[in-house]
């Protein structure tokens, strides 16, 4: 009311955009009461008004005779227009889609938006978050207001009973929560037979206009105890005297939603109640338990903003660029998505942010934090963030120093850890892409191949398969029998015709001999193989000239190729760096790689 009162003081119109009839209704009961002193017109714009009376009312705004104008999602047609549009007050804006908001942003390019709500979407809070909208919480709650009681139990009868009586001996009302039209007829006439002393009224949202109101307003007024609606009640609804609701089938309701429903009551001194009930014979969803478990913790006043972050975390922070105002990010992952964004957002701010370079450093050794050493898997995450993430030395120092005074002694791996984050720091300075290491063949010098000689082999003789050996001893016989002897001869026709098998194939290649250079002979002989490093430099390191402290010493590099050749050092035409190691031992591959490094950083460059 405050920044509206001072946009018409400026001269500026003001809309207020409501999502319900009862709410749009309330404000402007509100706002006339709060303005009756002053000469500042203001209008409603809802289903409760006449078509003779909207169309006097779009006139007027269009001519700048209405200061402030509230309504539903009327103020959204096409046929309204503002003379002087200054300030949009939305609330309860987690009701309202993107194409709603946007509407009114085209009325008028620099108007300013005034967005309530107890509960923001998750994407209008992700978009807070990350600094596209400024944001302040309310966390005073008013005078003597006290926290809300909430119990979640299966449907009973009983428990329905007990309730409406307690609040009814106390000079309360109570809101029931039925969201089903078809059926809640029915489920008003159940509870007039528990507790017949109790006056029922039904409201939802497809009764005609006039009716509606009408029980709104009885409602307010005392003259009846119990109100079977619809979420409708869900937004605005200012009742001090109803400090009980009871929501059947909580269970469908959404995180925000419910405890939208739940702020209902507790709106005066006295301690309010709020029930949720959930079928007794259904299972329950396990993200409808974390909802109900959610909503039973933060109890306290001043929980909006909790439940919030919870519903972006149940439902993600949709899209930024896009309209869907939840939904998780699974393409990219949300960190990559959140560092894009954020550096989009600075762009857009005009902050001069220099782009970091991509640097892959892959030493084919163990570099993590154990589960003994740091046991909550979040703190873990976090620590692997912030090493990843560090910019400076400096940076890794404090680093380190939090470990060592949260968890003791960092183990091996964890220090490895650390240097790794310092060599990556080191290869971003340099310019270097990638450093990999990998195991790679020697090559030896190739020898001259004599051509294998030709084995004598004596061809058997015509007719018959006889060789130049000695007859051997028939083979002794069985049991004292005379040794029996098989003289086998072959024509050649039947050689010819001979036919060859798998076997035969296979015992001809194994008994062929083979020249000592073919890979078949050579399988059994040991590779000699050697640790090496591969450093890969960026494409800028070519393009752009040498910065002071930053940069790869040329000079420095070609030398240490031809001190190193005979090692294996080799500086390829592709432009990468192989450097030989001495072992694969973690420790020696770490202090070699800073050695190197080391020996190509310019004079004077240091990593601040």
């Amino acid at each position: 009311m405050r920044a509206a009162f001072k946009a018409v003081q400026d001269g500026k119109q003001v809309a207020v955009l409501t999502p319900t009839t009862v709410l749009c209704f309330q404000h402007f009961e509100s706002f006339k009461r709060r303005f009756s002193k002053f000469p500042v017109v203001v209008e409603m714009l809802s289903r409760f008004r006449t078509a003779r009376e909207k169309k006097d009312i779009l006139e007027r705004a269009e001519q700048g005779k209405v200061d402030i104008l509230i309504g539903t999602h009327a103020l959204l047609s096409q046929g309204l227009k503002f003379q002087d549009l200054g300030l949009l007050v939305v609330d309860e804006e987690q009701r309202f889609g993107v194409r709603h908001k946007e509407r009114l942003k085209q009325m008028r390019a620099a108007i300013d938006v005034l967005s309530m709500s107890a509960t923001p979407i998750p994407r209008t809070l992700h978009m807070s978050l990350v600094g596209l909208r400024d944001m302040s919480v309310i966390e005073t709650p008013p005078k003597d207001r006290m926290a809300i009681q909430t119990i979640v139990a299966k449907f009973d009868e009983k428990l329905i009973r007990t309730a409406v009586e307690v609040e009814l001996e106390r000079g309360g009302q109570i809101y029931f929560v039925h969201n089903r039209v078809e059926t809640i007829y029915e489920l008003a006439s159940r509870i007039r037979e528990l507790v017949p002393q109790a006056r029922v009224v039904v409201g939802h949202g497809q009764m005609p206009e006039a009716e509606l109101e009408r029980t709104m307003l009885a409602f307010m007024d005392g003259e009846y105890d119990v109100l079977c609606a619809t979420s409708i009640i869900e937004n605005g609804l200012d009742i001090p005297r109803a400090n009980t609701i009871i929501i059947n089938r909580a269970d469908r309701h959404g995180l925000s939603e419910l405890y939208q429903l739940r702020g209902r009551v507790g709106r005066s001194n006295r301690r309010a109640y709020a029930y949720l009930l959930i079928p007794p014979e259904q299972q329950l969803t396990e993200i409808a338990r974390r909802r109900l478990a959610a909503l039973k913790e933060f109890s306290d006043l001043g929980a909006g903003f909790k439940i919030a972050a919870l519903d972006l975390e149940l439902r993600g922070a949709g899209n930024m660029l896009g309209g869907e105002q939840s939904g998780h990010i699974e393409a990219i992952g949300f960190e990559m998505y959140t560092t894009m964004l954020e550096e989009a957002v600075s762009r857009l701010k005009g902050e001069g942010r220099e782009e970091r370079p991509q640097v892959t450093v892959n030493l084919g050794i163990s570099l993590r934090i154990d589960d003994s050493y740091i046991p909550e898997e979040g703190q873990r995450l976090r620590m692997y963030k912030r090493i990843a993430g560090a910019e400076s030395m400096s940076a890794l120092t404090e680093v380190r120093a939090e470990l060592e005074d949260r968890y003791g002694q960092p183990p091996e791996s964890v220090l490895h850890l650390l240097i790794a984050g310092e060599i990556r720091l080191t290869c971003e300075m340099l310019g270097i892409a990638q450093i990999e290491r990998k195991r790679t063949l020697i090559e030896e010098p190739k020898k001259a191949v004599t051509p294998p000689a030709r084995p004598n082999v004596q061809r058997p003789s015509f007719g018959s398969w006889s060789t130049a050996q000695p007859p051997r001893e028939p083979l002794a016989g069985r049991h004292g029998q005379a040794p029996q002897t098989a003289n086998l001869q072959f024509s050649t026709r039947a050689a010819a015709t001979r036919p060859v098998t798998n076997a035969t194939v296979a015992l001809r290649e194994t008994a062929a001999v083979r020249p000592s250079n073919a890979p078949a002979a050579q399988a059994g002989k040991l590779k000699p193989m050697r640790e090496m490093l591969y450093i890969t430099f960026s494409e800028k390191l070519h393009a752009a000239p040498q910065e002071d402290g930053k940069g790869l010493n040329v000079g420095a590099l070609m030398k240490l190729v031809a001190r190193n050749a005979k090692n294996g050092a080799q500086l390829t035409p592709q432009g990468t760096l192989r450097w030989p190691l001495s072992s694969a031992q973690a420790d020696v591959v770490l202090a070699e790689t800073r050695e190197l490094l080391e020996m190509l950083r310019p004079e004077g460059g240091s990593i601040s």
